[in-house]
């Protein structure tokens, strides 16, 4: 009997087990499917996620629903925008609770909720994102229970959340993360106490201004719940901001119409360790071991109505009586502190809030800082009257106080300043409504920013405030290499300090020496990025001035520039340069022109006009000139030249040659050559023998050249060698690919004796004025170029010469004959004078010539024909051959008898 019933529990227990393992499958879908229903239906959004995991064995004999996934999206007005979304979202609740259908309500006792994102957002017309209930006439069924979830939670917890309170039209911005929060209590009570403990990460911002920038917060409250009357109360309670703890109880009411606050703080001490602990610790580091003496005091209260128009009246006092600190591992303590500070609101409207800082002093050895300030209107057109006095050795305070990694502060600085402004003023930029006086002192001070490569070492500076404007007496400091001295007016440094306006003012600026590299900013890679760290000057963006500017040496690169004078106009990331000069090469520089860094890719466009300047040394020492005119570096003498030019800069604001564009004119004084220093010039010396290339007379040559896509263009221009008139043209690329010819004006003679025999044959005072043209064609490289001469136009030129000198020499024989025919008739004679010399000897010779050079051929009629003597017309075509070899710098072919 005991065996068989022993049997049937068995069988029912496995029966059970059986069913709890297998319902999870079955029910899973019904219940993701009951969850999106119910909240889909109720609210204006909609609930999703990307599984529903159900369990009846871990939690037994509740069961464990698991969201993972989980969001919840808003319809219109915030279309797109998702209000919730978790990773993880578990419920717990009776098994029974499984098998009620989808009219009937789920009581849920426990929730977690992991990775959550929370935003609320409310636009500028004032709608909210988390408005998504739907409206209905009968949102309880007949008992009065409600028709969705029954709250009737015995704990929940909140993990790793991040709530973003974002109010467009108030312009607030809360900011909670990293949130912790764990509660245990039985909400299904109408009376109920809720035992809780948080932490987060809390920044608050409010119009613009930062007041909590994620700073600790811990809070373990202990919160008395009553339903019924919608009290929550506070009965026992700590927090702790940053490090400073705070005791604090009160209530909050929610109304239909408003909400009522009442809760009191205070410091549950009054060591001025408290004072420290207002600090974020980033900053104060621990001040467990900080020695302290006096008192720090922390009181405030929260009373009144909250609704649309209304905040709670408050009153924060913050008080401390002669007290002083010290950290143990530094060696200077703060002393003689007083601080007598209230935050007030008196009437619940949130424009009447005010801070008024009675007294605010300290020390550090005898230096000593004083403060008095009343701000009013907090929170609307904020009102400032303030008044700062001291004298600080700026080192002292990183001797007294932890200041941040990296902060080295030095210099003396002395103040005395008195300021009174509204906020609304300097916004609208109405600082002739601002008063400030006073005078400001700072010497030996260091000063550093990411914009600036080194650290500006700031010998002294001298401020007078006046209402409209702050007058810089004085700004004497150096920064690496270069030194400066300034003087100015600066119109709105308030804007500049409290608006994130740009500086605004006119100042002259004197330098012995200023080193541009000492502006070279370094911009390091992206992490993960494969590129390696780089230098880029970056124009600072918040200057707009204008400066007038003296050095006396200026350093760029491996450039040196004397006397350099002229306008500079920092504006909108922009260095516009006016009637700029400066020496340079033994030359005069003037330039106008502008350097922009706005984009991410820096451009310039200027204007040169270079006066006697060293050729060599230019074109030697910068790289767009040795670019533009590669042959120029070996020439010795000066140049004057205008340049126009324009397009991209490298990082290291050097012309970026595959961009540039523009126009030289360029006008040569004076120069000697050295050919031997340019393989171009040697090649061409070898191929014209009879030029001698260190004769090139290039005084007074002026020539244009036109760049652009790479490649330069030159205007054709002449030079002259002694009598020979040497025409150029053509073009290179910016990797010195050349294409260029060279027509040369030959005089005839430099072609050698047989020619010039020849010509005179015809007239020898034409052999003075008759020139051969000779054609070079370069290509190749600049560092390895090739010389071709083409003489089939200078061979058609002295061919045609030729032809015309001896038609008109055979013409003037004409005449004489003519005329001695006239007078033998008239004279009874009509016998020729010499009947014995043939009539064609002279234009038989001309045809040798022509027939030489041309490589023709006659028969020479005093030879008898096939004889092995050499004929007239081959000692014709050996000097014609003679004559292209001296051209083409071949050596003259030796006299031979066969």
């Amino acid at each position: 009997m005991k065996k068989k019933l022993f049997k049937i529990v068995g069988i029912f227990l496995l029966l059970i087990i059986g069913a709890l393992i297998a319902l999870p499958f079955i029910l899973e879908g019904k219940i993701g499917d009951i969850i999106k229903a119910k909240v889909n239906e109720n609210v204006n959004a909609t609930l999703d996620f990307t599984d529903a995991d159900l369990s009846l064995v871990s939690n037994f004999p509740k069961a464990n629903l698991t969201l993972k996934g989980v969001s919840l999206a808003n319809k219109a007005p915030f279309e797109g925008d998702t209000l919730f979304a978790a990773k993880n979202l578990e419920l717990n609740m009776s098994i029974k609770e499984l098998f009620k259908s989808v009219d009937e309500p789920i009581s849920i006792t426990s929730l977690k909720i992991d990775g959550a994102d929370l935003y609320i957002k409310i636009d500028t017309d004032e709608n909210a994102n988390y408005d998504i209930a739907k409206d209905s006439e009968d949102e309880t069924d007949d008992s009065g229970e409600a028709t969705t979830f029954n709250l009737s939670l015995e704990s929940y917890e909140i993990t790793n959340a991040h709530i973003v309170y974002n109010d467009l039209a108030g312009k607030l911005l809360l900011d909670i993360s990293e949130m912790n929060h764990f509660g245990n209590g039985d909400l299904s009570l109408e009376k109920s106490e809720l035992d809780t403990k948080t932490d987060a990460f809390v920044s608050f911002e409010m119009d613009s201004t930062k007041y909590l920038n994620k700073n600790i917060v811990k809070l373990d409250a202990l919160i008395g719940i009553d339903l019924k009357e919608n009290k929550y109360s506070f009965l026992k309670n700590e927090a702790l901001v940053n490090q400073l703890p705070l005791v604090f109880d009160g209530f909050v009411k929610l109304n239909e119409d408003n909400q009522e606050v009442n809760i009191n703080f205070k410091t549950p001490s009054s060591d001025f360790k408290n004072f420290l602990a207002v600090i974020p610790q980033e900053y104060s580091k621990n001040i467990s071991n900080v020695t302290t003496t006096g008192n720090f005091e922390v009181t405030g209260e929260f009373t009144g109505i909250v609704d649309d128009t209304h905040i709670p009246k408050f009153n924060i006092q913050i008080n401390s009586e002669n007290a002083s600190f010290k950290y143990p591992d530094l060696p200077k303590s703060v002393r003689n502190v007083h601080i007598d500070t209230k935050i007030v609101n008196t009437t619940g409207i949130t424009e009447d809030t005010y801070v008024d800082i009675n007294k605010l002093t300290f020390m550090i050895d005898e230096d000593k800082f004083n403060l008095t300030a009343k701000i009013a209107d907090l929170m609307g057109n904020t009102k400032v009257n303030a008044h700062i006095k001291g004298n600080m050795n700026l080192a002292n305070l990183s001797k007294a106080y932890p200041v941040p990694d990296g902060m080295d502060l030095k210099g003396l600085l002395k103040a005395d300043i008195t300021t009174a402004f509204d906020m609304a003023s300097i916004e609208n930029k109405k600082y002739e409504n601002t008063k400030t006086s006073g005078t400001l002192d700072l010497k030996d001070f260091e000063y550093k920013s990411e914009e600036l490569a080194n650290p500006v070492a700031i010998n002294s500076v001298a401020m007078d405030f006046n209402p409209k404007t702050v007058t810089l007496k004085e700004f004497n400091g150096k920064t690496g290499k270069t030194d400066f001295n300034a003087t100015g007016t600066i119109h709105n440094l308030l804007g500049f300090m409290f608006n994130d306006e740009k500086v605004e003012g006119r100042f002259n600026l004197k330098s012995n020496q200023f080193s541009l590299n000492d502006f070279m900013v370094e911009e390091v890679a992206e992490e993960g990025a494969t590129e390696t760290s780089e230098e880029k000057i970056k124009i600072p963006s918040f200057l707009d001035c204008s400066i007038d500017a003296t050095a006396n040496t200026v350093l760029y690169d491996n450039l040196t520039l004397k006397d350099v004078s002229g306008n500079l106009r920092i504006q909108d990331e922009k260095a516009i340069l006016t009637n700029m000069t400066s020496s340079m090469f033994d030359g005069k520089l003037g330039f106008n022109g502008e350097v922009s860094t706005k984009e991410e890719v820096p451009s310039f466009s200027m204007k040169l006009d270079m006066e006697q300047f060293k050729i060599g040394e230019t074109f030697s020492a910068l790289e767009l000139f040795d670019v533009l005119a590669p042959i120029a570096k070996v020439l010795k003498g000066k140049l004057n030249s205008d340049i126009e030019i324009s397009g991209k800069l490298t990082d290291d604001f050097t012309p970026d040659l595959a961009t540039i564009s523009g126009k030289v004119l360029a006008e040569v004084l004076a120069t000697d050559i050295n050919p031997n220093e340019a393989p171009l010039l040697s090649n061409l010396g070898s191929k014209l023998s009879f030029l001698d290339l260190k004769s090139l007379d290039l005084k007074g040559l002026k020539t244009m050249l036109d760049f652009k896509d790479g490649k330069v263009t030159v205007k054709p221009f002449t030079v002259n060698y002694n009598d020979i008139a040497v025409k150029v043209t053509g073009s290179h690329t910016f990797d010195k690919q050349l294409s260029y010819t060279a027509t040369l004006d030959v005089p005839a003679k430099y072609l050698g004796t047989e020619i010039n025999q020849l010509i005179a044959k015809i007239d020898e005072k034409e052999l003075q004025n008759l020139t051969i043209p000779v054609t070079a064609n370069i290509g190749g490289m600049y560092s390895n170029p090739t010389v071709s001469t083409d003489l089939t136009s200078g061979v058609k030129s002295l061919t045609t010469r030729l032809v015309e000198l001896e038609k008109q020499k055979l013409l003037n024989q004409g005449k004489d004959k003519a005329k001695d025919l006239l007078g033998g008739i008239l004279a009874g004679n009509t016998t020729p004078k010499d009947s014995t010399k043939p009539k064609n000897d002279t234009k038989e010779d001309v045809k040798e010539v022509l027939g030489g050079i041309l490589g023709g051929k006659k028969e020479d009629s005093t030879v008898v024909k096939n004889d092995s003597v050499p004929q007239k017309k081959d000692a014709v075509k050996e000097a014609a051959t003679n004559i292209l070899g001296g051209l083409l710098g071949k050596k003259k072919k030796k006299d031979t008898v066969n």
